[in-house]
């Protein structure tokens, strides 16, 4: 549709030059003898007397006759068919999409694509969806996501996706040939992003980790596992415990104390196992008098349950 719209607007421009440089009038007068040919209105007194500027006449009332009308034509089927709603509809979400920020791109929306968005969603993280099916991104916006079709594979449609501003990428596309060049191509565009990369055999693991996945997944590997433990430690599954990690922010109340002062360890439905210090090191099952700073990342084990306020920031 911009196609054919551009066109007549190009016949116009080069028939307002052509008059201009071929019978000397005025600007506006040439534009006004250029949009009068070009829509088949004619003129009055005012018409040109020169060679060339006869054959710009012929040239622009003959393309005016096909372009304007087939311009016209292609508009009123737009708007007829919902196309410019469409397109209208497309350029918000594109906006919406250029505006977040710390949101989680998930590459292909199939089975684990859905699971993960869910238990994203769940937890109020803004996810991107990228497919290459319609349906596919039709479901993922209704889940809530925002949905952006194309090929992860291309660093096009994952800067569409706003991986620049991103805080991870989940690469669950249907083969592991897919993700390993998803997971290559992220990390290109964006040497420190967290990636989490799924591998259908374990022969893909280390294929991943040298194309930049910061972490692999394998599904069949965690089903099973967890079907085990179904049988092996059935309360444990029934309990619903969830491992989360919050990152101590400077000046905050935490900052400067120790475990014990914390109140870490009254807050209800959450228990404190460990502390990863900023160099690296882990503290399991800390001491009350074990201290608590500024880029400390405590690990907890919940019950599922939403969390009394802490002054610990969640780890992306």
């Amino acid at each position: 549709m911009l196609l054919f719209a551009s066109v007549p607007a190009a016949l116009m421009g080069i028939g307002t030059v052509g008059y201009r440089l071929t019978e000397r009038w005025p600007w506006f007068d040439s534009f006004y003898v250029a949009v009068v040919t070009l829509t088949s209105i004619g003129y009055g007194d005012k018409h040109a007397f020169s060679m060339p500027g006869r054959v710009l006449t012929l040239a622009l009332a003959l393309g005016g006759i096909s372009t304007v009308a087939v311009a016209a034509t292609e508009l009123l089927s737009t708007i007829i068919t919902g196309d410019l709603r469409d397109f209208a509809g497309k350029r918000r979400m594109e906006k919406r999409i250029q505006a977040l920020e710390r949101h989680v791109i998930v590459c292909g929306y199939g089975h684990v694509g859905q699971y993960v968005c869910a238990d994203l969603l769940g937890g109020g993280v803004a996810v991107v969806v990228i497919d290459r099916q319609l349906g596919s991104l039709a479901a993922a916006q209704d889940a809530g996501a925002y949905p952006v079709l194309g090929d992860a594979t291309t660093d096009a449609t994952l800067k569409r996706a706003g991986i620049e501003r991103a805080r991870a990428l989940i690469a669950v596309a249907g083969t592991d040939p897919d993700n390993v060049l998803i997971t290559m191509t992220a990390r290109l565009l964006l040497p420190r992003l967290t990636i989490v990369s799924r591998a259908e055999e374990e022969a893909t693991v280390p294929k991943l980790l040298r194309a930049g996945a910061t972490r692999t997944a394998r599904p069949h590997a965690i089903a099973g596992g967890r079907m085990a433990q179904a049988v092996l430690h059935p309360a444990v599954l029934d309990a619903d415990l969830q491992m989360e990690e919050q990152l101590v922010l400077p000046g905050s109340a935490l900052d400067g104390t120790t475990v014990g002062q914390s109140g870490l360890r009254a807050r209800r439905g959450v228990m404190l196992i460990a502390i990863r210090r900023r160099d690296g090191q882990l503290a399991f099952d800390p001491e009350d008098g074990a201290p608590v700073a500024a880029g400390d990342v405590l690990i907890t084990l919940g019950n599922g349950e939403r969390p009394e306020r802490t002054d610990a920031h969640p780890v992306s």
